[in-house]
């Protein structure tokens, strides 16, 4: 999967409450400085949970 611009970074979603890297995403960092927190699905929990970016 190739990223959109140069400026777009791939980072890597976790599950806030297990902890699990379920998800990769793409962002620009020159847009948005702080960290992404997405309500997305986690498989290990099995419901939505918050989910947000680890380094």
């Amino acid at each position: 999967m190739g990223i959109k611009g140069k400026l777009d970074k791939m980072v890597v979603l976790a599950c806030e409450e297990c902890k699990e890297r379920n998800y990769t995403t793409t962002k620009n960092k020159k847009n948005h400085k702080e960290r992404m927190e997405l309500n997305k699905y986690c498989p290990t929990c099995k419901r939505h949970t918050v989910h947000k970016e680890t380094k």
